[in-house]
């Protein structure tokens, strides 16, 4: 259309219903371009997620919240497709004129003007005190901004927030997370929480449920008026009832209030009780070409507080502009009422008319309506409760039991995206009602797969599974974050994102798409999955994961889930990995921060950043070294390597170390292990750039921060490349203009070059683009998935990547920057921390039952240092499950007090002991409230290590039999050999088997293992007769070479040093051999 006969439509309000209603306009005009769309917002900030306010408190980053970042809106502007005015209030709307006026002096004209100008958070001015210091509510960027700036004033003070509703809850939750306040309190007039979402029964289990997690909440009391000092601070509150309450901040979360202000003045028409623009079905107001939408427009006398009913508004506004010439226009409907969020970690849940028996259902299906009698009650309820799990669901039926008219659910609300279109659809049930509470799903049944296409998955921006299912199938997404951009599913709350995911998979398995990387038999999810889950969910445990997304949701995982589901903590929440929450799911070296090597001992990897290091230094890592007679070698990646640490040394050579000023390498973990370096413009004659500088700011930067593989980095000073830059996960090499960026290579078992990403970066460039590219594959890629492997499987590749990191194609680059900063934030050193806590600290002992120690394997001295003897040639392949039926008598033995596995069952890993027992080494291990034991030798390479490995289950059984074995078993941290600690039995190796015994506590606070007599036990299993040995390897791979070559300590043959003679021709010879360059005479 020509510019000169488009459609000036002007947007009053930039929240959440106002872009939605533009994202949906312009997508819906790109063929006829009949609208020119102006936006006026009154905040200085983008349309931001207001149903996730509560994260701010977290990143305090208001980009994170942005629905679409600035580049979009910027891309939307040539051509006059859309305009935005921020921070700009309106203030006149004249219909005559068809123009709007700005407090700014602007004055902006109009063809057709859409109001979504939202709602006020509503505060009691007629309350005294209302308007003292400390008194806020909970609706803005700048309220939550002003709250967290008041709370750090007043750390350690008495909050308080009125209202109870879903508003109240969350804004009790967001004080509780600034951490500021020593208590919060919730203020509440009814005698329950949530009472426009839940009956008594259902608001006192939330109740319940919130007050367990530190919240106090008083029922039944109004705010009579606020305490205030002389300087009108706020102190207190006095309760109608004449109670006075103690606090420094009063946060009001009572309700909303429609903004219509503005239509008034203008003479629109708007509701006068409660307020709100009036509109008609089509939206429209009292005044042609005026529209409203969201909670600010009065529909049928009922304004919206929720965001579904306002994106479902957007929708039929922008479909009518844009299609009612070839289409019937669309009518806006009853909106769905139905909520399901997680508040303060409790799942809540209410869904199609669930006050039918309380208030009389607002309509029914047609044929129950025919059956209705004045005198006859058309509602019935069927209820389950569930004390134990402090689960409770009402659902709402008609009496004859054929149509479900609504409802409630606490604590488990997996049912709820099934039961939304059985209400809205108004079928007739097939099946009893009793069964849709208990009814049991089908082994591994999602709930996707017997939902019709019209089913709305995501509520917030109304998305149904056609949408989802339509998007993959028509090639637009290949990936679950491609359908969140092009849908917009899982970007409001972030609630659908596993069924969103469900989805997706099933969708690509159909098209035969499908490539299936589920962590284990645990999980239906990758690892991509599984932390996009974590991430909305904010889950921080593994019982909250297996709850959330496990196939058996009582399960502990295994060997393979667990490391993951702690690798992905690290990469969100960044805590110590040997917290107790998450201890239990490190894998080996994790476990006690510190690579485990063939003896069971340790290596010790101090940062050096860049390689560079002082004298100072050097000097105490020489002096650790041989006090502790530790093995050292330079690294590879420029570091200084001590092997041999004992256990139980651990904290001191650490301590010893941190006095010195060094900090943990994180050589251990999958994280970035080195930034490697030449010296550059430092030294270098031919340096172009401070490679040194730069490898040191980047090291510096991302230490310590967890990924789903481990990161190597590089920075070479010129192109000569010294730094190997070009086969590391990511490399820069300095350039006349700055940096070349190249990402995706590594060394390794398969090798592959590094790929240029950007050219010429300036410095201060670099590291925004490091950021969205190390965070988008700690996002995206798969356990275990190097940067390499995860590039050449990224759809697109190379390019696609520079489109994500580069172009902000999906529109999260400032989320990404914004997360990375966030880890960089949360730095700490593991080692001093581990130092520092003695609960931390109490674990670094060889034996729980005492300060012995045992060697395991020989050492042998080699070119001056000491070293472990080689692993032995064969397994031990004795029958070591079949000693409990050959022993001569057992008794039971008291070995370690009880109190040593307290929180044990707690834990997901439980607490395991090694056990000091004659010369016997013995695993001890409390899980789920049971005591196992066995031997502590892994019998593949005679490692003496069981303890500390991990603990696996299998997937419950749909019906398992009371007979079934369930015994979990233990995974080796050195080859995972998996020992059943029941039977015995390897799982994955036939030839292998462990001892097993009986274990127990007893009421004298100790626990008590049944075993043999000591020398029987020690005969059999002692240290001493199993230790590796030299020879046990047998020849030493060099033996031959080292006949040949004459070796002899580090030189083949020492080279005599002769008379230098002048040969002919003037060359020079002698018995040394030749001079600068001439190979050795060997």
């Amino acid at each position: 259309m020509a510019v000169d006969k488009r459609t000036r439509l002007v947007v009053v309000g930039l929240g959440m219903v106002g872009i939605a209603f533009i994202e949906k306009l312009l997508k819906l005009d790109t063929r006829t371009r009949e609208y020119d769309i102006v936006v006026i917002g009154e905040e200085p900030h983008f349309a931001y997620n207001r149903v996730g306010l509560t994260s701010f408190f977290n990143h305090r980053k208001v980009e994170n919240l942005y629905l679409n970042p600035e580049e979009w809106y910027l891309l939307h502007a040539p051509d006059n497709k859309l305009n935005y005015h921020l921070n700009t209030l309106v203030t006149r709307i004249d219909p005559a004129s068809k123009t709007v006026a700005c407090a700014n002096g602007d004055v902006v004209s109009y063809d057709i003007l859409v109001l979504a100008t939202g709602s006020d958070a509503v505060l009691p001015k007629y309350t005294p005190g209302h308007d003292a210091n400390g008194v806020f509510v909970y609706r803005t960027i700048e309220d939550l901004e002003n709250l967290i700036a008041f709370g750090e004033l007043h750390k350690g003070t008495i909050g308080a927030v009125v209202g109870g509703g879903l508003l109240g809850l969350e804004a009790a939750n967001a004080m509780m997370d600034l951490k500021c306040f020593e208590k919060v309190k919730l203020i509440e007039r009814n005698q329950w929480v949530l009472s426009r979402q839940l009956d008594a029964d259902a608001g006192n289990l939330v109740v319940e449920k919130v007050t367990s997690l530190g919240l106090e909440i008083l029922l039944s009391k109004r705010v009579g008026r606020i305490i205030t000092d002389e300087e009108n601070n706020v102190t207190g509150a006095v309760f109608e009832d004449g109670e006075e309450m103690e606090c420094s901040t009063i946060c009001f979360a009572i309700g909303v209030r429609p903004r219509d202000n503005l239509a008034r003045s203008a003479g629109i028409k708007c509701a006068d009780r409660g307020g709100g623009i009036l509109v008609d079905n089509d939206l429209k107001t009292s005044v042609p070409d005026i529209y409203a939408i969201g909670e600010c427009a009065s529909w049928q006398n009922q304004t919206f507080g929720l965001i579904a009913p306002g994106i479902e508004m957007a929708d039929v506004l922008s479909f009518n502009l844009t299609q009612a010439k070839i289409h019937r226009p669309r009518v806006f409907k009853r909106p769905d009422l139905s909520t399901k969020l997680k508040l303060l970690g409790v799942d809540v849940a209410s869904f199609g008319d669930f006050f039918a028996d309380r208030d009389g259902p607002s309509s029914l299906p047609a044929k129950a309506a025919r059956k209705k009698t004045e005198d006859q009650n058309v509602v019935k309820a069927l209820i389950y409760k569930d004390p134990f799990a402090q689960v409770y669901k009402k659902y709402l039926f008609t009496t004859d039991g054929k149509y479900l008219l609504g409802g409630m659910m606490i604590g488990d609300t997996s049912d709820y995206i099934k039961l939304v279109p059985m209400v809205k659809n108004q079928k007739e049930l097939d099946i009893p009602p009793a069964q849709l509470i208990l009814g049991a799903k089908k082994d591994g049944d999602d709930g996707a797969n017997d939902l019709d296409d019209d089913t709305q998955i995501c509520s917030c921006h109304n998305v149904s599974k056609g949408d989802i299912v339509n998007s993959v199938k028509d090639g637009t997404c290949k990936t679950v974050g491609e359908v969140k951009a092009c849908t917009k599913a899982g970007t409001g709350c972030g609630g659908c994102m596993p069924l969103v995911t469900s989805i997706f998979t099933k969708t690509m398995t159909e098209m035969g798409a499908e490539v299936t990387n589920y962590l284990c038999a645990h999980f239906n999810y990758s690892r991509a999955d599984l932390y996009n889950i974590i991430s909305v969910k904010r889950l921080k445990t593994l019982p909250e994961v297996m709850r959330e997304a496990g196939n058996d949701k009582d399960s502990d995982g295994c060997e393979a889930c667990k490391p993951a589901v702690a690798s992905i903590f690290a990469s969100l929440w960044n805590k110590h990995v040997m917290d107790k929450t998450t201890h239990g799911l490190q894998d080996t070296n994790d476990r006690f921060l510190g690579n485990i090597q063939r003896n069971g001992t340790f290596s010790v990897i101090p940062r050096v950043s860049a390689g560079e290091i002082t004298p100072d230094k050097l000097i105490v890592i020489g002096e650790v070294a041989k006090k502790y007679n530790l093995y050292t070698k330079i690294t590879g990646g420029q570091r200084i390597d001590m092997f041999g640490a004992k256990k139980q040394d651990l904290l001191d050579i650490w301590t010893r170390l941190i006095e010195a000023g060094m900090e943990s390498g994180h050589a251990y973990a999958k994280s970035l292990r080195t930034v490697k370096s030449c010296v550059g413009t430092t030294w270098c004659r031919f340096g172009v750039g401070d490679s040194v500088g730069m490898a040191i700011r980047i090291e510096e930067r991302y230490k310590s921060i967890r990924s789903p593989h481990k990161i190597k980095g590089g920075v070479s000073g010129c192109v000569r490349e010294c730094a190997e830059a070009q086969n590391k996960d990511f490399g820069l090499i300095a350039t006349e203009k700055g940096f070349n960026i190249f990402v995706g290579g590594n060394g390794g078992a398969k090798p592959k070059h590094s790929e240029l990403l950007a050219k010429d970066v300036a410095p201060a460039e670099v590291v925004p683009i490091l950021d969205r590219y190390l965070m988008f594959y700690i996002r995206t890629a798969d356990k275990l998935q190097r940067t390499a492997r995860w590039l050449e499987a990224l759809p697109g590749g190379l390019r696609y990547l520079r489109e994500v990191v580069l172009e902000d194609k999906l529109g999260i680059c400032a989320s990404l920057e914004a997360q990375m900063q966030e880890l960089v934030d949360s730095f700490f050193d593991e080692w001093a921390a581990a130092v520092r806590d003695p609960i931390i600290a109490a674990k670094f002992r060889q034996f729980a039952n005492t300060r012995d120690t045992l060697d395991a394997v020989e050492t042998e001295n080699d070119r001056g240092q000491s070293r472990p003897v080689h692993w032995p040639k064969t397994a031990a392949d004795e029958d070591f499950k079949g000693l409990r039926a050959r022993w001569s008598s057992t008794a039971w033995q008291p070995v370690i007090e009880a109190g040593y596995f307290a929180g044990a069952d707690a834990t997901p890993n439980g607490v395991s002991a090694n056990i000091k027992r004659g010369d016997t080494q013995l695993a001890l291990w409390r899980v789920r409230g049971k005591y196992y034991a066995a031997q502590q030798m892994c019998p593949h390479k005679r490692s003496f290590a069981l303890s500390d490995g991990l603990i696996g289950q299998d997937v419950a059984p749909p019906s398992p039999s009371p007979a079934e074995d369930c015994s979990p078993w233990v995974s080796c941290p050195y080859h995972k050999r998996n020992f059943d600690l029941g039977s015995g039995s390897c799982r994955n190796d036939p030839d292998l088997s462990v001892a097993t015994f009986d274990a127990e506590d007893r009421l004298d606070g100790w626990v008590y293992v049944k075993l043999p007599p000591v020398a029987e036990l020690d005969a059999a299993l002692g240290t001493g007769r199993w230790m590796v040995r030299k020879g046990d390897a047998g020849a030493s791979q060099f033996e031959e070479l080292d006949r040949k070559i004459a070796v002899k300590g580090r030189r083949g043959r020492r080279m005599e040093v002769g008379a230098v003679v002048m040969g002919r021709g003037g060359e020079v010879s002698g018995g040394g051999g030749g001079g600068c360059g001439a190979a050795p005479d060997w």
